[in-house]
């Protein structure tokens, strides 16, 4: 599953360095952190490895 938004591609980044021990757990903040803890790896993986180009900064929710 693709990232909807820049924001969303660079939350999963930092929660995929902290479920794989680059970065502390307890420096996550917000959406990273309700992330690495529910999300595997490999879902993280998917959305960190989205391209940025042309996705909005954030998307609004409905």
């Amino acid at each position: 599953m693709p990232a909807k938004s820049q924001a969303q591609q660079k939350a999963a980044g930092a929660a995929l360095a902290a479920k794989r021990g680059d970065i502390k757990k307890g420096d996550l903040k917000g959406a990273s952190k309700s992330m690495e803890k529910s999300m595997s790896e490999k879902e993280l993986d998917e959305l960190a490895s989205t391209k940025r180009k042309g996705k909005p900064e954030h998307v609004k929710k409905d």
